[in-house]
């Protein structure tokens, strides 16, 4: 079975309550069709009923079963506006403030509902910015217990089936932090280990990429990656993990055992943690460009609550899909 069907499956088992904020898109609204549909999760919409149905009878989609809520009509609107007020108190938040947040951004309002438990997720960036959906999270939300950093990763699903399991890897981080430290990268490393056995199953086999392998190189930028390297063995050696590696050397069996004989992760990882988010969103966008995988996230990892942030570039199917991680994700947290 396909990853993300396996997802779909795995989500109708425990179904989860999404919100879906931006409801003006329309995008947004052909999925929350078919995911209604399919029935791998309930869905939340933040606005006004009559102007969501009128888009849902232009685009001619079905939205039976889909709950709607109106921060102007919606009775618990003031509780959320207090609760955020608390929150943001020290940061300059006034109680006014917060009402005027609440009643213009849908993605506050949504992750408030996060927050006070009326939803399990929120899925989120068709036509906001990546900032956008995710200082409310990290705001409100805050972290899970435990979390040394909040990180994405995205599921690479291979149309080879030669590397990682079966053509499946999980990439790290593509999205988030711009140029992690070694603690963060090893933080990124763990996180990424434990979403990978989460996800997609098995056992983690995590690569530290480089353009170096085992000293073959001196620079700062590969210093750093044997510093993470050795940071996160020390914290978890429990999890397979080794560094630094190039590309080569981390996938490909051959080139593997050639430079790094006695690892246990050269040549077989399935999961690539980049040195910074330049690599890695370029690297996970010339797998999907050139090699035609399907590029299933970015997923956050990390917070206390599932939120995920869509690609302003994406279609419907890719909402699907997120909606179909986000709620998963929530039945694993």
């Amino acid at each position: 079975m396909a990853f993300i069907d396996l997802m779909k499956e795995k989500a109708k088992q425990d179904v989860m309550t999404i919100i879906l904020p931006e409801s003006n898109d329309k995008r947004t609204l052909i999925a929350a069709a078919q995911v209604l549909k399919e029935k791998t999760a309930d869905l939340i919409m933040i606005g006004k009923e009559e102007k969501i149905m009128d888009g849902a009878h232009w685009l001619e989609v079905d939205l039976t079963g889909l709950k709607v809520v109106d921060p102007d009509t919606d009775p618990k609107f003031d509780h959320y506006a207090e609760t955020l007020f608390k929150l943001r108190e020290k940061k300059g938040m006034t109680l006014e403030k917060a009402q005027e947040i609440l009643k213009t951004d849908y993605i506050t309002y949504g992750v408030m509902m996060v927050k006070e438990k009326d939803a399990d997720g929120l899925v989120a960036g068709a036509c906001h910015a990546t900032a956008d959906t995710l200082r409310p999270a990290l705001q409100i939300l805050k972290t899970a217990p435990g979390t040394e950093l909040v990180s994405s990763f995205f599921v690479m699903c291979c149309k080879d089936d030669t590397y990682g399991n079966d053509g499946v890897l999980l990439f790290a981080d593509c999205a988030l932090n711009q140029n992690p430290n070694p603690e963060e990268l090893a933080a990124i490393a763990t996180a990424s280990a434990a979403s990978f056995e989460a996800f997609v199953g098995g056992d983690a086999r995590v690569a530290m990429l480089s353009h170096s392998t085992k000293g073959s190189a001196k620079h700062a930028d590969v210093t750093k990656v044997v510093e993470a390297t050795r940071i996160a063995k020390e914290k978890h050696p429990e999890i397979k993990l080794d560094g630094e590696l190039q590309l080569d050397a981390a996938l490909v069996k051959e080139v593997g055992e050639l430079k790094a004989p006695t690892s246990d992760v050269a040549g077989k990882a399935n999961v690539l943690i980049f040195p910074d988010i330049d690599a890695g969103n370029i690297g996970y966008k010339l797998v999907q460009r050139f090699a035609g995988a399907k590029a299933f996230g970015p997923v956050l990892q990390g917070l206390a609550a599932p939120v995920n942030d869509l690609s302003r570039g994406c279609n419907a199917e890719d909402i699907v899909a997120c909606v179909a991680l986000t709620a998963f994700q929530a039945t694993i947290m």
